[in-house]
């Protein structure tokens, strides 16, 4: 379970709030699609979780303990991939596993083999990102956090740059693969489609400072056809009347 308790995150120099007062429970194999306008701090909530971002009050609690990249593992999949140019996709999954100091055993490899398999990319792990498309970098980062099992995996709007078609494709490819892996997760998003189809829970947050306004349940992650479901039509509606009555204040 993630806990992020009233957590407030200040700009250095200004010392002017980028969030405020950010509380959210995140129950193990849950995933939690983050909603806001820009500048709202979403990443920044991002790297407070993994670290990278002090805050300035409050708790980020893993299992009940002070969170931290040395006593946990926290998946990353930025925007940008962050796959290293002069590895091969091979090399930069299994560099995810060497990072963590994880033994590299026969096991481990034929775990990496069928996570490649399911995501399609195994025909490619020879290969170096730069001959690669947006879709297909956006495998390996897939892989490379799933290789890990973390203890929760943070998303920081990975399908924003790929085109509606691959953009779906990968959705689908990823809900997949977290099935199997029931891996606590909280995705960053500016797209109101891809919280629907990927949460379990989405919460919106206001214009800077940061609050959160609301948290929905989603009743479409239970939903078969989930793009084309009434249940998807309605959370859509609802989620659109409360960003207009909110960001506008």
């Amino acid at each position: 379970m993630l806990e992020i308790k009233n957590v407030d995150v200040f700009y250095d120099q200004t010392k002017s709030a980028v969030l405020k007062n950010i509380h959210l429970q995140i129950n193990t194999g849950e995933i939690y699609a983050v909603i806001g306008p820009s500048g709202c701090g979403k990443s920044t909530l991002l790297k407070a979780i993994s670290g990278l971002t002090p805050y300035s009050k409050g708790a980020i609690l893993l299992n009940k303990e002070n969170i931290s990249a040395k006593h946990h593992t926290i998946g990353l999949i930025p925007q940008n991939y962050g796959l290293l140019p002069w590895k091969t996709v091979f090399a930069n999954i299994l560099l995810a596993l060497k990072v963590k100091g994880r033994q590299i055993d026969k096991t481990t490899l034929n775990n990496i083999e069928e996570i490649m398999e399911k995501l399609n990319i195994s025909a490619l792990k020879e290969q170096y990102p730069n001959n690669l498309s947006g879709g297909q970098k956006q495998r390996v980062a897939i892989a490379r956090a799933f290789v890990l099992q973390p203890d929760i995996l943070l998303m920081d709007e990975p399908f924003s740059a790929l085109d509606a078609l691959t953009r779906e494709s990968i959705q689908e490819l990823f809900l997949k693969i977290w099935k199997d892996q029931n891996i606590t997760t909280l995705l960053i998003t500016h797209s109101i489609e891809e919280a629907i189809y990927l949460g379990t829970k989405i919460v919106i947050m206001s214009p800077s400072p940061g609050r959160i306004i609301t948290i929905l349940d989603n009743p479409v992650h239970k939903v078969e056809n989930k793009r084309t479901s009434i249940e998807y039509l309605q959370i859509a509606t609802d989620i659109r009347n409360i960003m207009t009555k909110e960001w506008k204040k």
